[in-house]
């Protein structure tokens, strides 16, 4: 999953370096993925009300689906 989304949001992003994805599991087995970009790509990540950062949680939620596995992206802003 991490590496999915890694590869998504790095060629969203104008500093495709700073893009850090930390992948966290919890007690009920739900997969967190925390996404932490360059202040200056937070609004190309969230996109124009929010339809990139739904489109990236629908493509990795397709992919858990498939691998049967339960899935939560946060974008967190610096």
């Amino acid at each position: 999953m991490k590496d999915f989304l890694t590869f998504l949001v790095k060629n969203l992003v104008n500093h495709p370096d700073d893009v850090v994805i930390e992948e966290k599991t919890d007690s009920t087995g739900y997969i967190l993925l925390e996404l932490k970009v360059n202040p200056e790509d937070i609004g190309i990540i969230i996109g124009k009300a929010g339809k990139v950062i739904k489109s990236l949680r629908n493509l990795v939620k397709v992919k858990a689906i498939v691998e049967r596995k339960r899935v939560n992206i946060t974008l967190i802003e610096n």
